[in-house]
């Protein structure tokens, strides 16, 4: 199956679909095809994920993608990396107070091109 950016008009959010897809490809990571699929979807079935959801289900290290945006309710206690298609402006002030730190997708598929031991938050 493949997998097609036709419907989607933001050209930002297609370059980042075929870059995740090239990625993919390249480094035969069946992870980060998983996250383009999630991204061609819908945008009504983007994840929206608050803080406080975030810090129950992770621990100190550990590497999340949210195939949608994070948002800013709750509170950070944990020293992670959280990668996201958006995030709110009070959610990445937080996140910074907390210690933590975030990427863009973009950026965290050229660091870890394979997707080890990186998790989905939805």
């Amino acid at each position: 199956m493949s997998v097609e950016t036709k419907r989607k008009k933001s050209e930002n959010l297609k370059e980042t679909i075929e870059m995740l897809l090239q990625v993919s490809r390249e480094n035969s990571s069946a992870f980060w095809r998983d996250i383009a699929k999630r991204l061609v979807g819908g945008r009504r079935r983007y994840a929206s994920t608050n803080l406080s959801k975030i810090d129950s289900l992770t621990s100190n290290g550990d590497v999340i993608v949210v195939p949608g945006a994070v948002l800013g309710a709750g509170e950070l206690t944990k020293k992670i990396t959280i990668s996201a298609l958006r995030i709110s402006s009070s959610a990445l002030n937080k996140i910074k107070e907390s210690g933590s730190e975030f990427k863009s997708i973009e950026d965290l598929s050229r660091e870890n091109p394979k997707g080890t031991n990186i998790r989905i938050v939805r």
